[in-house]
């Protein structure tokens, strides 16, 4: 059965609605009503605050980054481990091709269900997971592949074992390898890219958002727990920090948003990976068509510039 959000209760009762005329095979209510969920559908979804994009990047149906890899790619093959502590299951990376293109995919992927979420520690890698991720991108560059980047992350895993491995330590050399590799890379957000976490997979010459995905530097929780020390003060929160793809594409922050279906990924997911192939493909294509000297130095201009300001 679906999951619907509070602010979606107008559609869930229309969508069964439809459902109880198919059972019915009243086919004239069906049409009707088809067209009362279309109407509805540009009502809520035309009218979103940012906390409702932020539960639909959270949203429990939605597409992780395992579910884009079986979409997308085809003679998909999984590399693990970082060969100096262990796999992270946090992480994943495939090599494969993606329309015609070969391709090196790495993920950040949450997991469903209480076992699989447990197994992927809740999508917050271990610095063994960005290891592993950089391995790979070293793996792609020696054999001049482009790579896609699927960050959704609550941030990086922040326990004792992380920390004793180097996190930090971890995130900060993705930050500067990521920097100077000579191949395509392309980073797109499609659920909730979290403070470090994400950025250590989000150095790239495109960086993209899908439609109601969030990008934060700290969860909204943790925001309003310290800056109000009350945190029930989410939607306040969320609102202030400006995490959602127009306000970071107004101030400079991403490249692109990418359009995913009205209703959203998760109502949708061969449209959603639809519109990230045609992104990642067009993008490559793009990239592909300077030097190498060249894309090194658009990567350099456009990471010196964020956070640039005049007085």
């Amino acid at each position: 059965m679906a999951n619907y959000l509070d602010f979606e209760k107008s559609i869930e009762e229309i969508q069964s609605s439809i459902e109880s005329a198919r059972a019915r095979v009243d086919e004239a209510a069906v049409e009707i009503l088809n067209k009362d969920l279309e109407k509805e559908v540009k009502k809520v979804f035309g009218s979103l605050s940012d906390y409702q994009k932020l539960q639909l990047a959270r949203h429990p149906d939605r597409p992780y980054a395992l579910d884009y890899m079986r979409l997308l790619m085809e003679d998909a093959q999984e590399i693990h481990g970082d060969r100096t502590f262990r796999d992270d299951p946090a992480i994943i990376c495939y090599i494969g091709w993606i329309g015609g293109q070969k391709t090196m995919l790495i993920g950040e992927q949450k997991g469903r269900g209480t076992k699989n979420k447990l197994k992927r520690n809740f999508g917050m890698p271990h610095p063994e997971g960005y290891r592993k991720a950089l391995r790979a991108i070293d793996l792609a560059e020696k054999f001049d592949i482009p790579v896609l980047m699927l960050i959704d992350t609550p941030g990086a895993y922040p326990g004792l074992g992380a920390e004793e491995r180097g996190q930090s330590e971890a995130i900060a050399r993705n930050l500067m390898e990521l920097s100077s590799k000579r191949v395509p890379l392309v980073s797109i957000v499609i659920g909730e890219g979290g403070s470090g976490g994400a950025l250590a997979i989000g150095v790239a010459d495109k960086f993209a958002m899908m439609r109601y995905s969030i990008f934060a530097v700290i969860s909204p929780e943790g925001c309003s727990a310290i800056l109000w020390n009350d945190p029930t003060k989410i939607e306040q929160a969320t609102k202030a920090l400006k995490i959602t793809p127009d306000s970071l594409k107004e101030h400079g922050l991403i490249d692109d948003i990418i359009d995913e279906p009205l209703i959203g990924a998760h109502r949708d997911k061969e449209a959603a990976a639809n519109a990230v192939k045609e992104y990642y493909l067009n993008a490559v294509k793009e990239l592909k068509a300077l030097t190498k000297d060249e894309l090194l130095e658009k990567r350099y201009q456009k990471l010196i510039s964020v956070g640039s300001y005049n007085e």
